[in-house]
């Protein structure tokens, strides 16, 4: 059949169009592809919870689940995304970061973490259980902080996800989270306490409610519109469940294999004799053999052998099976293989290399999107609030125009070299071709360049003062005998 067209000729439909993509076809291999259309936030509704206590129950039990969490905790956060000022006064830039390294290790409102132990613990809820809250409590000045303000972390749980309807002031709620006409969040209704503690002190736990401004919601949104996080084991949950259970199965085997036991075989040595009572056997003088010992030499009568028993091993292909599993498990989990496993048959620092790049750009990209984003520079600039409502600093302009005090670069712990001496030498001549800075290269490894300069400096002069020369020094390393006799 031809349709026609502006030109008045026409074209040919391909027949089949609508099953130009084989994942839409419904043949014999898509009989059984029966999937829905949730929307981003109903995909998440029904089973949310079981997947959060799956999650939990799978980093408690299962080894590999736990040590996808620690890696990826420790690889994300490691000993903190520290903040470096980036206001261009000197003076004002060293008193905010000196108040900072101050209240850090007052910010946990339970009193056991600083700010970038809140951090991992965070990142772990995240990984753990798909999201972390985070309540901002001020807190008066009679307590003596350094910034009277400090951080509570919370669990999901507390925020119902089952939670919807309209507010008496007409806004929408939609799992948990209220949102004003203009579909911005206002509010957030929130158990008082943990809806799976049991206290039994006979109080009735219902949501209450909290303006935004006082909660940090930390998830990873994988679809537009996405309100609540899922864990991150979710893909590979069911999978680390039969693994698991199929390693238990073959442990068992192998124990019962340990086990073997012998049995002795006689042959028939001639009719019995009558015996008053019965019939009387044939060898009156025979002995059961004792268990069997290391060692042991015992001796078989003519007619007697052994036997022993055969039971199943763990078969040629385990160790392949396992492997193939677990690339399945670390391709799920976002981690690679030999960081997941620790099983670096075959592997060079090439590889390696190409290896770790690939993850870190992963990190990398949660890190700055989710963890500099949702948590720390919120935290930040409400640090910034209520350190020049206190008093505890004195920012010209902040009232008016706070974005020049705000203004912060966020720097991860640094990566560690894999090959020391040639990445050190890839950062010297990247630094005297003019590629890169001095200061992007210290920020590349997580310490901060100024705090670098004055130790220079500090051990310059003190090596000066005592009569000290090291190749360190740049006037030593300008007429440094080494160099030029090689």
């Amino acid at each position: 059949m031809r349709y026609p067209t502006l030109s008045g000729r026409g074209f040919l439909l391909p027949q089949r169009l609508s099953n130009s993509y084989d994942g839409a076809g419904q043949g014999r291999r898509a009989a059984n592809w029966q999937v829905g259309n949730s929307g981003p936030v109903t995909s998440s509704l029904a089973g949310l919870q079981t997947l959060r206590n799956r999650s939990r129950h799978a980093v408690r039990n299962d080894p590999y689940a736990s040590g996808v969490i620690d890696k990826l905790v420790a690889n994300h956060i490691g000993t903190g995304i520290v903040p470096k000022s980036q206001h261009p006064d000197a003076t004002l830039r060293a008193a905010i970061q000196t108040l900072w390294q101050d209240w850090t290790e007052e910010s946990d409102a339970d009193g056991q973490l600083d700010f970038y132990g809140q951090q991992a613990l965070a990142a772990r809820a995240l990984f753990e259980s798909g999201e972390c809250l985070v309540r901002l409590r001020p807190r008066p000045l009679s307590q003596g902080l350094a910034v009277p303000l400090q951080l509570q972390l919370l669990e999901p749980e507390l925020l119902p996800h089952d939670k919807n309807g309209q507010a008496a002031n007409g806004n929408l709620i939609r799992q948990g989270i209220e949102f004003n006409r203009a579909g911005q969040r206002a509010a957030y209704w929130m158990y008082p306490r943990h809806p799976g503690e049991q206290l039994g002190d006979g109080s009735y736990n219902s949501p209450q409610r909290l303006a935004a401004e006082q909660i940090l919601h930390l998830y990873e949104p994988l679809r537009p519109g996405q309100l609540r996080g899922v864990p991150h084991l979710s893909a590979v949950l069911l999978r680390l469940k039969t693994l698991d259970e199929f390693d238990d199965a073959v442990l068992f085997r192998q124990e019962v294999a340990n086990l073997f036991a012998g049995f002795i075989r006689k042959k028939p040595q001639g009719p019995s004799y009558p015996h008053e009572g019965g019939m009387a056997p044939a060898e009156p003088d025979f002995q059961p053999m004792v268990g069997l010992e290391p060692g042991t030499m015992q001796e078989l009568g003519p007619d007697e052998d052994v036997q022993f028993s055969d039971p199943p091993d763990a078969g040629n292909n385990y160790d392949e099976f396992m492997r193939q599993q677990l690339s399945a498990i670390a391709v799920g989990a976002g981690l690679p293989f030999e960081v997941l496993s620790g099983d670096l048959r075959e592997l060079n620092d090439r590889i390696l290399r190409v290896i770790l790049n690939e993850f870190r750009r992963r990190v990398e990209q949660r890190q700055y999107a989710i963890f500099v984003q949702q948590f720390c520079r919120r935290v930040r600039h409400a640090w910034l609030d209520m350190a020049v409502l206190s008093g505890a600093l004195v920012l010209p302009g902040y009232a008016r125009n706070p974005r020049p005090y705000r203004r912060d670069r966020w720097v991860p712990q640094g990566w560690a070299y894999i090959h020391p001496v040639q990445d050190v030498q890839a950062d010297q001549l990247a630094v005297r071709a003019g590629f890169a800075s001095r200061t992007g290269v210290i920020l590349k490894r997580g310490d901060d360049p100024e705090t670098i300069d004055q130790e220079a400096r500090q051990d310059q002069d003190r090596a000066a003062a005592l009569g000290l020369r090291f190749d360190s020094d740049i006037a030593a390393a300008q007429h440094n005998p080494i160099e030029e006799q090689a």
